[in-house]
């Protein structure tokens, strides 16, 4: 008789190579990129919430109803993430997770999706839609319209949102990044587009970002201090001044302990209107909460790029100095070279990453003495982001002579059809009528056709910087080339004469504007990496 053959069983394998398998078919990418590195930005806080391995997480609960043990495991994989919509459906969907603890209790990053608001008082969409083309909206917009009316109206009137939202951040225990996202479906869109090209319609409705900016601001801020949350990241990509407004009028027994725990914050703030004064009655909740937020490690403040901020630097920063601190960015502002230097001095012990997105120095600075100075006084940076840098007065010049007129609050966010990447095109993401499908569970996912990202214009042309352009300028750093690697011999020339600068006088900065090629150069230049062999 032949030896009986042992059968493998899936209930013999152990708990950790489970979890491995689990691990792989969640592939979450937020495990994937530490604060320090040069994606984490990008992959944190400005691109929207990832595209899912298919059925996913039907996979991972069909697992779970294998036994008791394979469902305590699958618990914290099937539910890290969750995204949902400021509707009566995403915020029902979202409820009912937050009264499963089991799964409640595992959740990690919370993404609210908000759509613009329809502006009281401007809701005669009755009345717009006969006006419109046909071939703008189908056949069935005028009920789609009147019922996203009323839902909006009842949602606020009844402080739906505000209930549901206390009790999903109190179930989540385990919460670490909360993200706010303008969501745009194709109908606001299109409605939107015929509107601005129809002024006289804006009487009979209108929509707009700011009120449901500050309202979801608000009432998300409202739930994190009321719940004592452990969050300790933040990010928008669009965050409306009128928001941070209402933040500031929060109790301060509520909003510091909030703060202390910060150990990231990426903004971006736009408006349409007199955004230097706004930043500037703003400065006062800035001063506050940077020194309460003494654990920050990941800092990001930015402004549209066709309207960059006017204001110095420590209106919004005032001289604080985080112990903790391993990347710092900012975005579209005009500075005087002295004021990076003497914020990246304060930093300079533990700092590995320097973003200066948009940055315009003004008349009487140069470039060429920031890259020095970084050069020689940050021995720690690992990379440096220079994307799109140059000089206020040729900025200024050019916007002058093309007479570029950029609308207020584009659908779309502030396009760039000059820019080498699309990021702010990212700050809007579509959403097809809330049309996702629940699981068994009643969890909200994000399934691939929920999210549609725009195409990149300059793709081709970036195509040699690494990852795509959509990365909002922080591709990850090479391993292989590391800061401390000196540029090698393959710089040199026939004469035994270093291709590239040696010292900052030698990079060719003319004080009046700077090309793409010389940027590339000068992010390799600054940390002393060789730009043949390493990939930005």
């Amino acid at each position: 008789m032949e030896p009986q053959r042992h059968v493998a069983n899936i209930l013999d394998l152990s708990n950790e190579l489970l979890c491995d398998i689990l691990e792989r078919i969640e592939a979450d990418p937020d495990k994937l990129v530490s604060l320090d590195r040069r994606a984490y930005l990008s992959v944190e806080s400005f691109s929207q919430p990832p595209r899912q391995l298919p059925n996913s997480q039907q996979t991972i609960g069909n697992f779970r109803l294998a036994c008791r043990r394979f469902s305590e495991l699958g618990a914290m994989y099937q539910l890290p993430r969750v995204t949902t919509r400021f509707s009566q459906k995403g915020l029902s969907r979202l409820d009912r997770i937050a009264g499963q603890p089991h799964l409640a209790r595992h959740v990690k990053k919370f993404c609210y999706m908000v759509p613009y608001f329809y502006v009281e008082g401007r809701e005669r969409v009755r009345e717009v839609i006969p006006t419109l083309p046909t071939h703008i909206l189908g056949p069935h917009s005028l009920h789609h319209f009147i019922s996203k009316v009323s839902e909006q109206k009842r949602i606020l009137a009844t402080g739906f949102d505000s209930a549901v939202l206390g009790r999903a951040i109190r179930a989540f225990t385990s919460l670490q990044h909360v993200q706010i996202l303008r969501v745009q479906d194709e109908e606001d869109g299109a409605l939107l587009q015929y509107i601005r090209q129809q002024p006289h319609l804006t009487q009979f409705v209108e929509l707009n970002w700011t009120p449901a900016c500050s309202h979801c601001t608000k009432t998300v801020g409202t739930a994190l201090m009321a719940s004592g949350s452990p969050c300790t990241q933040f990010s928008s990509p669009m965050l409306s001044p009128q928001s941070a407004f209402l933040l500031a009028e929060a109790p301060s027994e509520g909003f510091a302990p909030l703060a202390e725990r910060l150990t990231c914050l990426t903004v971006h703030f736009d408006d349409p209107y007199d955004l230097d004064v706004k930043m500037r009655e703003l400065s006062g909740l800035f001063k506050t909460v940077f020194e309460a937020a003494r654990n920050m490690q990941a800092v990001h403040v930015g402004f549209p790029s066709h309207r960059p901020l006017t204001l110095r630097l420590e209106q919004i920063f005032h001289n604080v100095r985080w112990e903790k601190l391993l990347a710092f960015g900012i975005q579209a502002w005009k500075l005087d070279a002295q004021e990076i230097i003497e914020l990246a001095s304060r930093h300079r012990d533990r700092l590995k990453g320097l973003r200066l997105r948009d940055v315009l120095l003004k008349e009487g600075s140069k470039w060429k003495d920031v890259l020095g100075w970084l050069r020689d006084n940050m021995p720690r940076l690992d990379w440096v982001s220079l994307r799109r840098i140059g000089y206020a007065k040729h900025f200024d010049e050019q916007w002058a002579v093309a007479g570029v007129e950029v609308p207020d609050d584009p659908p779309g966010g502030a396009s760039d059809s000059d820019s080498d990447d699309d990021d702010i095109d990212l700050l809007d993401v579509t959403d097809d009528n809330d049309t996702d499908t629940p699981t068994p569970n009643d969890e909200e996912t994000s399934s691939s056709d929920d999210f549609d990202r725009h195409s990149n214009s300059e793709a081709s042309e970036d195509s040699n910087l690494g990852p795509p352009a959509y990365d909002i300028d922080f591709p990850p750093m090479s391993p292989d080339t590391p800061s401390t690697v000196p540029w090698c011999n393959c710089n040199l020339n026939g004469d035994g004469r270093r291709v590239y600068p040696d010292t900052a006088e030698d990079l060719g900065d003319n004080g009046t504007f700077v090309t793409n090629q010389q940027r590339k150069q000068w992010e390799n230049w600054v940390v002393r990496r060789c730009p043949e062999h390493s990939s930005k």
